[in-house]
């Protein structure tokens, strides 16, 4: 009962959603916009400030994601975990009983021959051989005995190890459930959050004039760029295949993408699956300086790896490409034009 009920429990809690590339030397500022300008309408002003502060909030809702994600496996593991050491305990136990059942079957015999030691043996048979036949019975009743005892204690001690797993199973999974169920909480909270962010960032976007969008979007490049061989040039390569896609928050596949969904869907292309925020991208692959910098790095920007808002690839010749911000499409980028905040580079593979 108490386990059909922890398993109602985990289930509730789950329900809720021509260029060729060269290595580049040159240092890395970057954010993952251009600043305003001082003659810029306080209309674009606006609408940069309101996307710049979608992108961390965006990143927010998809760490808290991932954290739940984590969660939800841990859950699975705990659960199934749980499932299994119930499995053993169960067997275990009957293994117990079943050796208990035979001690105490080989005791009692042992108790209703208990005159019949050799001594007696020798004394009441009738000949040399009644005397071997009543010995060697005597030999095997207590060897099966001492078989039997022995086999209990090692029952006795899997069926003991069987409930403490059962037990520390179910504590994980309680943990994980309580856990997972804050995390949704907080989701829905930071997911109404995006959604108020949009809103005001679309409205910021309706009040600027055609040219103040072309402005945003930025001049288009199409130029060629060779990855290297590997994983990291596949990746590469991907990621640039996407050029002209446009940014959408939450957006993981071709025809929308956040800065993180483009650099997750691209290495998924090269058979590496990534997580799916930018932060918890940055607890993946080495740190890679910034004058060592090679064709595929992901470059993370923020003020601290607690509050990365922004992740880009490297693709060479002090160039990147990433899914930037609102009103911005997939597209290259000189490293110089990022901005400021630039926190560090992480290298998947190699």
């Amino acid at each position: 009962m108490a386990s059909q009920r922890l398993k109602r429990g985990m289930r509730g809690a789950l329900t809720a959603s021509a260029i060729i590339a060269m290595v580049s030397t040159t240092p890395v500022p970057a954010i993952a916009q251009p600043p305003a300008q001082n003659n810029e309408s306080e209309a674009l002003k606006k609408f940069r400030e309101l996307s710049a502060q979608s992108e961390v909030v965006n990143e927010e809702y998809n760490k808290a994601t991932d954290d739940k994600n984590a969660k939800q496996a841990e859950l699975d593991k705990a659960t199934a975990d749980f499932t299994a050491a119930n499995q053993a305990k169960t067997s275990a136990a009957a293994t117990e009983q079943q050796y208990r059942g035979q001690v105490e079957q080989l005791s009692s015999a042992s108790l209703r021959g208990a005159r019949f030691n050799k001594l007696s043996a020798l004394l009441t048979g009738t000949s040399t051989e009644d005397f071997l036949d009543r010995s060697s019975a005597l030999g095997v009743l207590a060897a099966d005995n001492n078989k039997a005892l022995t086999e209990l204690h090692g029952a006795v001690k899997t069926a003991t190890e069987a409930e403490t797993k059962a037990a520390d199973a179910q504590k994980r999974a309680t943990e994980a459930r309580d856990a997972a169920t804050k995390l949704q909480a907080e989701i829905e909270v930071k997911r109404k959050d995006l959604a108020k962010q949009i809103n005001e960032v679309k409205a910021a976007q309706n009040k600027l004039s055609q040219a103040e969008k072309e402005k945003v979007k930025g001049p288009v490049d199409n130029g060629v760029y060779i990855g290297p061989a590997g994983s990291a040039g596949t990746a590469m390569n991907a990621a640039l295949s996407r050029r002209g896609d446009p940014y959408v928050w939450g957006g993981t596949s071709p025809g929308a993408f956040d800065c993180s969904g483009l650099m997750m869907w691209a290495y998924k292309q090269a058979g590496i699956t990534l997580p799916r925020s930018s932060r918890a991208q940055y607890g993946v692959g080495k740190s890679v300086s910034k004058d060592a910098l090679a064709p595929g790095d992901l470059l993370f920007y923020g003020g601290s790896a607690g509050s990365i808002h922004h992740v880009a690839m490297y693709i060479g010749n002090g160039m990147i490409v990433h899914a930037s911000t609102t009103g911005q499409p997939v597209k290259t980028a000189p490293l110089s034009g990022g901005g400021s905040d630039y926190f560090g580079a992480k290298r998947v593979v190699g």
